[in-house]
């Protein structure tokens, strides 16, 4: 196009943008948001563990038990163990929706709800036998945020066991339905988080426990 000719174009009527809003995608929106409230859990959890990094000093254990005296590794490992495995499968499940398998998404979620449930059982029976020690939220300021992390840990794994059961009801109705899949994604993002967070939990608040 020469100069004089490019004089001639008349901005009114050019196409500078597109003059139709085309809309958002809605799994991607709902998905972006999702990331945010997970952000917002993500700087919960850095506050307690910093509260954890400053009564975890031996002033702060009140005369009470150290956490050596208490932590039972072998239920944190299957915790541990079961967590891990729930997420894995969990990921099939992901693979099953990729290929349309309804089947696939139901079965793989179903293993990976029950793993979630496992790893409850044997929170609940460890939690329990310190309660049982008279290892207590009330016997210092330690235990007291050490349960703080432990257990609303735990309350995030049921949430996730509760919302596996949701999405394989609302499965078996609705099939893969825009809403259904952007919640399978959400669910899978949560599920992962909450291994994530294990690794912190399992390392600052067991592992550096049975050392200390």
């Amino acid at each position: 196009m020469s100069a004089s000719a490019a004089q001639k174009v008349d901005p009114a009527h050019a196409t500078l943008w597109a003059r139709h809003y085309p809309g958002h995608d809605m799994i991607g929106t709902r998905t972006f948001g999702f990331w945010l409230y997970m952000l917002t859990d993500a700087m919960v959890y850095a506050a307690l563990f910093a509260t954890l990094g400053v009564l975890s000093h031996v002033v702060n254990l009140a005369g009470g038990p150290s956490p050596s005296a208490f932590i039972n590794p072998v239920y944190a490992y299957g915790e541990t163990i079961t967590l891990f495995l729930s997420v894995l499968i969990y990921g099939y499940s992901m693979v099953a929706l990729k290929n349309g398998n309804r089947g696939g998404v139901i079965g793989s979620m179903f293993v990976a709800m029950l793993l979630g449930v496992i790893y409850l059982v044997i929170a609940g029976i460890d939690i329990g036998n310190m309660f049982a020690h008279g290892v207590t939220p009330q016997v210092s300021g330690f235990l007291s945020i050490f349960f703080t992390v432990v257990i609303y840990h735990a309350l995030h794994i049921l949430v996730g066991v509760v919302w596996m059961l949701v999405m394989m009801v609302q499965i078996a109705r609705e099939g893969f339905s825009a809403n259904v899949v952007y919640r399978l994604i959400n669910l899978r993002l949560f599920w992962h988080f909450q291994a994530v967070i294990w690794v912190f939990v399992f390392t600052f608040v067991y592992l550096q426990g049975m050392v200390a």
